[in-house]
């Protein structure tokens, strides 16, 4: 869909909601980021998804067993449906013109996330993040799944956000991560396509003295900074470039993911996870490859 006043094709969201503080924040952040996309808020639910209070009314109203679970079927998706449709509100609230979708799962929701972005032939997933430090972080999440098998970019947005991060998403630059590598070239793309009004910064973190200087982008500035951590480790790395883009007032970070082969893979996918942790604004995580 094109937006009627710019010609530009809208971009279409797939928004993972639930219910959470953090998923309505998702999508206040991500309705500021993105004002012209439409969205489909998607609701998964696993049964017996109903709350214990909910399955103890249902089994009084039930024969048998057989009774129980089509009643106990038949309150989750209820259920699933009133979140879905609330999260539809909010969107619409925020100025998006969205749709309620839900799912039955059986587990894997990061998976399920993932094909039905593929389903949807969506341009982007926004997922909530619950802001975790420690061993509670290192446990992973949701959203870390997500980004790790999505074929689509997926907007990781931290909640909570301070006043300043708030001012930051109304109307600050975006940071692109920048390694000289093809998989930055796409996250800079996804950047420019998605945020054409943002000024962009291209951030470099150099990792020693001497390292090559990036390549000049049209319409993006680019920014070196040196590496605040031992060089070469995924979390300083992070860090640094979370620092920036703070420093920056970034409204949000983007990096490229490059998939999952191999050593220097492995590395650059830890950054990507650490930044997910320290960088306490939205993220979009652009995948290394596009869907097909």
């Amino acid at each position: 869909m094109s937006s009627p006043d710019t010609g530009v094709r809208s971009p279409h969201v797939l928004v993972g909601y639930d219910g959470s503080p953090s998923a309505v924040n998702a999508i206040e952040a991500a309705a500021t980021l993105l004002p012209t996309a439409t969205a489909s808020i998607l609701n998964l639910w696993e049964p017996p998804f109903t709350s214990p209070e909910l399955r103890h009314r249902v089994m009084e109203r039930a024969s048998n067993a057989e009774a129980l679970g089509r009643l106990v079927e038949t309150e989750g998706r209820a259920e699933s449906e009133r979140l879905a449709g609330n999260g539809v509100k909010l969107a619409r609230a925020a100025g998006w013109d969205a749709e309620p979708l839900v799912k039955r799962t059986y587990g894997g929701d990061g998976y399920a996330f993932a094909r039905t972005a593929e389903e949807l032939d969506a341009d982007l997933m926004v997922v909530g993040s619950r802001g975790m430090s420690g061993m509670r972080a290192s446990m992973g999440s949701v959203s870390e799944l997500v980004v790790h098998v999505s074929p689509v970019p997926v907007l990781v947005i931290p909640h909570p956000l301070t006043t300043v991060e708030w001012a930051a998403v109304e109307s600050g630059p975006v940071v692109v991560g920048n390694d000289a590598s093809e998989h930055a070239q796409r996250a800079l793309t996804a950047a420019t396509t998605l945020f054409a009004h943002r000024t962009r910064l291209m951030v470099t973190v150099e990792e020693s003295v001497g390292s090559p200087a990036p390549s000049p982008v049209e319409g993006t500035q680019l920014v070196t900074v040196r590496c605040s951590g031992r060089a070469g480790r995924p979390r300083a790395t992070a860090a640094t470039l979370a620092d920036e883009a703070a420093r920056r007032r970034a409204a949000v970070v983007v990096v490229g993911s490059r998939g999952r082969g191999g050593a220097r893979d492995t590395l650059v996918g830890h950054v990507t996870r650490a930044l997910l942790h320290c960088a306490h604004r939205p993220v979009l995580v652009v995948p290394s490859r596009p869907a097909s």
